[in-house]
């Protein structure tokens, strides 16, 4: 009987180990890709304005959006089951007022020709 209260520890032990790693996500925003300096090299430029809705862009391509007197660039390298977010997820705080929504098409790189 004295060893029920050990495995009961090292059970409680082992669970909270093991649930560690099943935090919940704050935010997908690693699945869309990744900042990058706005003074890097880009595929294009893209001006957003307060009428711009949506754009479309190409996985794998660089782009830098010029908002205002303001930009921001980003890296599209996008999980295979995001084809659309929004751009405010991944703009600096307060740059976009409104949602931008980006289209995301696969990149070329990885389709298989028939």
């Amino acid at each position: 009987m004295k060893h029920a209260g050990w495995l009961t520890g090292s059970t409680a032990i082992l669970l909270a180990l093991l649930t560690s790693g099943c935090v919940t996500r704050t935010s997908y925003t690693d699945l869309y890709g990744r900042e990058i300096p706005p003074a890097a090299w880009v595929d294009r430029t893209i001006v957003l304005t307060p009428e711009t809705r949506y754009i479309n862009v190409e996985g794998g391509q660089s782009v830098r959006f010029i908002v205002g007197d303001k930009a921001f660039a980003w890296h599209f390298i996008v999980a295979r089951t995001v084809d659309a977010f929004d751009l405010k997820e991944v703009a600096p705080v307060g740059l976009l007022d409104h949602t931008v929504m980006a289209y995301v098409s696969p990149d070329p790189k990885y389709l298989s020709v028939p």
